[in-house]
Order: C-alpha cells, then structure tokens, then sequence
C-alpha cells in the first residue's frame, strides 16, 4: 500500500479524535489514507445515529422472522436530510436490499409493509405504484412507541441497552418530555384600601 499523495487531511480538532488517530496510527503504522475512507475525503455518506446496528436488531426483532433491517438501511442511504426517498427504481432498491432473482421486487415490497405497519416509514403512491414514496420516521422514537404499547418482539434488554447507547452518544430522542413548568403564583390582589 503505497501513500496517497497529494491528498491535504486535515487533523481532528477534538481531543478524543486526535488520541484515537494516534492510537491509531500506532497499531496500524502501515496504513495508508488510500485503503480508508473519510467522509472528509470521499463523496456519497449521509449522517446515520450511532445507535443504528442496535435499531436494526430490534426492527429485526419486530419483524418476527422476516428481516427488514438492510431494506431499511438501504432506504435510509439513499435519503438526505429530508428523511424521504423516490422509489422509483424497485428493482435496484430491492437488490441493493438483498433481495435478488424472480422474486426479489415482490419479497422487498413485503418488507416495505412490514416497516410501515411497525411504523418506522409512511408510503405514499404514485408513478410508481403503492409504494412510490418512502418518509423515514425518527426510528428512536418507533422503538419507544413500540416498547411503550409492549409490542410483541421488542425485548426490554435490547430497549434499555437503546436507552443507555443513546445517553452515551449524547441523542436525546429517547429523553422523557420536558415538564412543563409551574405557572408562577399569581399574586392575591390588593385589597382596597380604605380612604
């Protein structure tokens, strides 16, 4: 592996960031920029929640027994940050998904419905059907739908383990709601003074 050149990476300016890069840097001293990739350098990322694998696993579980977690992390690259997808190319969605042969557009499209009805999408129709456009909901808060109504599926130990990810990360989806504040005392009115 042979160092790129001419390529500027600019250092991490957090503490942490830099520590790891040394760290790095220490394990792996023969890597080079060229066998990574960096979103600072590389076009095609999108933003994804670091709690994401463990979502997925529990959307798993929702599905009981039909997987529908690379179905929804295709659809959630394929998003900016508008949270909406065209559908327009089924066929390469779905293979992007997994799916493949006779049946791949048929098996993606169940599992189309399967998030819609767990209520981690919302389909609309159009050119291309039922399922023509795709709006992907804040999946913490599905999962905490879904673990308050106890939804068949979601296990209390994978929930809690959602709850604590997300407060090391620092995403507040899962915070409880703010309580509104006390109104303040109203004061008594004066009583007339007597003149």
């Amino acid at each position: 592996m042979a160092p790129l050149t001419g390529l500027v990476i600019r250092p991490p300016r957090k503490k942490i960031a830099k520590r790891q890069l040394e760290l790095r840097n220490r394990l792996w001293p023969g890597a080079t920029q060229e066998w990574l990739w960096s979103r600072h350098t590389h076009d095609g990322f999108t933003t994804l929640p670091k709690c994401m694998p463990l979502m997925m696993s529990i959307m798993d579980d929702l599905a009981k027994g039909q997987p529908v977690s690379s179905t929804y992390l295709e659809l959630w690259c394929r998003t900016f940050d508008e949270n909406f997808v065209t559908l327009s190319k089924p066929r390469e969605i779905a293979f992007h998904s997994g799916f493949f042969g006779q049946r791949a557009e048929r098996t993606w499209r169940g599992r189309l419905k399967i998030l819609e009805d767990l209520g981690f999408i919302s389909l609309r129709e159009g050119p291309s059907g039922p399922a023509s456009y795709a709006l992907l909901l804040n999946p913490y808060k599905v999962i905490q739908h879904h673990y308050e109504v106890k939804t068949p599926g979601l296990r209390a130990d994978k929930y809690h383990a959602l709850l604590e990810r997300a407060l090391e990360v620092g995403d507040e989806s899962l915070s409880p709601p703010a309580q509104p504040a006390a109104p303040e005392a109203v004061p008594a009115p004066a009583e007339a003074k007597a003149g």
